[in-house]
């Protein structure tokens, strides 16, 4: 596992498209997933321990940014013939058994991880309702094992304050992770 961090914001680049299937088979894209004050797109994977750190609150999240017209969805990029724990039917479980609130999508081809320039599992993009570009920060404090209770939740008001000004804060701290597992 080799320990990455994600860019700095690049505020106002336009959120690329998608059309990406579900463990279920069924078809998204970008505009399925669009909130109407925000868009939440994550990477993420099964296996990470980051993931599984935050999982619980990344759910959470998205549950309560619902409330502001954001919507959320996960991306899962790995090479799948390298870590198969990651594969659509330990997606499709996962998301059963912790009642993802989000579409969990499988990037078989990589692709849409590379043209958001996913670095890593967890990594946050979030867009305002034009779909640019607001944050690429962390979820909060945690690293491999989950932040206090009383973690200040950055994600979270971030896309709050996304969804009602259009902007997201200037200050970022850079969301921390497994490396995605790129196919050779």
């Amino acid at each position: 596992m080799v320990r990455m961090t994600t860019p700095i914001c690049d505020f106002g680049w336009r959120a690329p498209g998608f059309s990406l299937p579900d463990p279920e088979g069924r078809i998204w894209t970008l505009e399925d997933c669009r909130g109407e004050r925000g868009t939440l797109v994550m990477f993420i994977c099964n296996h990470c321990p980051y993931v599984k750190a935050v999982i619980d609150r990344i759910i959470g999240d998205a549950r309560r940014l619902e409330d502001h017209g954001v919507k959320s969805v996960a991306i899962m990029p790995n090479d799948v013939g390298a870590y198969p724990e990651d594969g659509p039917e330990h997606m499709r479980r996962l998301a059963a058994d912790l009642d993802f609130p989000f579409p969990y999508l499988f990037d078989e081809s990589q692709a849409t991880a590379r043209a958001y320039g996913a670095v890593c599992t967890p990594d946050f993009f979030g867009f305002n309702a034009a779909l640019q570009l607001q944050y690429r920060g962390r979820l909060d404090e945690s690293g491999r094992d989950p932040a206090p209770p009383t973690a200040r939740r950055e994600l979270l008001e971030a896309m709050q304050r996304v969804a009602a000004t259009g902007h997201g804060p200037a200050e970022q701290t850079a969301s921390v992770g497994c490396s995605i597992k790129w196919r050779e």
